[in-house]
């Protein structure tokens, strides 16, 4: 499977073939539920094949349904699924990506590939970060607001103190017991040679140091994405001594994280990230609104559609859960024409926006229907 990020979009954009097949559905991470998956596919299939057969020959519908056709039996596709599944396709090309959110059921044939659901995840602005840290361990989430999954580190990131210090590990004979304390919280009482609390706290500062900069520079930096400490009140000050990634949030979930389910521990982080949730998305709809009174934004399609062919929209909010069979007819003028969604040449109007925005350097972000601040699906802030 395909990693997804900003890079992977980008990549689907420059695919110049036609047709250009997207596939989303939402699958199952465990059996027996899983065993749907296979037959939501095939229906799915069923809907390209009426789609495709509306401009291509028998011939032609069958070349391109057969490497999709392939992967109905891949049981190694089918048992390693997560929330959902992405799939395009286009002549000697398939993408396949797994997706940590579900998504609604959709099979699309068009000039350009649908990204707007993969757009919906990478630009939404309730993603975030989770970093589970105790004294000995790092586990590391990413959530929003609707669900909280583990991410499996980089092999070479150690995820214990031994992994981190080796050698340089001065504790190495004590033994550690964990004692419960209130809200599932534990402390340690360390014994034996080497166990003074200096010495502890000086192997934890340098576990946490390393713990710091690989995750700022592997993941915070990278996506942007703000970062939870949970972990007990005395690592999370040892943790902001050695901290230097500007995305740590300043408050965080004081509690052992292993002590807690993924679900509880999804609840107590959304608590901490909804307030910047809200106020982001206040952010973006507050400039948009200044900007249109300033005659520089709207949420007009055609004069977006114009502004967005000529490279001056610098920001563009569309709406996550909004079709617009409409199609660009022309790249000069932005002219535009209402189309039938299972034409094999029209694609989601809004997606087709959020590509010539991405592709003119502009800033794309989805979302929800009710903080979306227009009735047409979309508003634009424009450079001038």
């Amino acid at each position: 499977m395909e990693l997804l990020n900003k890079e992977f979009i980008q990549e689907l954009l420059t695919i110049d073939q036609t047709p250009c097949i997207s596939l989303y559905m939402p699958t199952h991470r465990s059996h027996p539920e899983n065993l749907q998956d296979p037959i939501r596919f095939k229906n799915l299939l069923k809907q390209l094949e009426e789609s495709l057969s509306q401009k291509y020959s028998a011939g032609e519908v069958k070349k391109h349904i057969e490497p999709l056709e392939a992967l109905v039996n891949d049981s190694s596709l089918w048992n390693h699924t997560s929330e959902g599944l992405a799939v395009f396709s286009a002549s000697g090309l398939l993408k396949i990506v797994g997706l940590p959110i579900s998504v609604d059921e959709l099979a699309m044939v068009a000039d350009s590939f649908h990204t707007k659901p993969l757009r919906q995840y990478l630009q939404s602005s309730d993603r975030y970060h989770v970093l589970g840290l105790s004294l000995h361990d790092i586990r590391l989430f990413e959530g929003n607001r609707h669900s909280l999954t583990e991410i499996e580190l980089q092999p070479d990131i150690p995820g214990t103190i031994t992994d981190a210090l080796g050698d340089e590990l001065t504790d190495k004979h004590s033994t550690v017991a964990s004692y419960g304390g209130a809200g599932g919280e534990s402390s340690s009482m360390h014994h034996g040679h080497g166990g003074r609390k200096d010495e502890v706290d000086k192997d934890a500062e340098r576990f946490f140091r390393v713990v710091a900069g690989n995750i700022y520079e592997r993941y915070s930096k990278p996506t942007g994405l703000p970062l939870i400490l949970a972990a007990l009140p005395e690592h999370f000050s040892l943790f902001q001594k050695v901290n230097k990634n500007p995305l740590l949030l300043s408050k965080s979930i004081a509690i052992n994280p292993t002590s807690i389910s993924t679900d509880k521990l999804a609840n107590l982080a959304w608590e901490i990230m909804e307030p910047e949730y809200l106020m982001k998305l206040e952010s973006f709809v507050s400039r948009f609104e200044q900007e249109k009174a300033n005659g520089k934004g709207s949420d007009d399609i055609k004069e977006v559609a114009v502004a967005a062919v000529e490279g001056r929209v610098d920001t563009l909010l569309i709406e996550a859960d909004r079709i617009i069979a409409v199609r660009i007819t022309n790249l000069v003028t932005g002219n535009t024409q209402k189309k039938d969604i299972a034409n094999p040449k029209v694609d989601d109007l809004l997606d087709d926006m959020a590509e010539l925005v991405t592709k003119m350097g502009g800033q794309v972000m989805v979302l929800p229907t009710e903080k979306i601040p227009s009735e047409t699906g979309l508003a634009a802030i424009f450079r001038y």
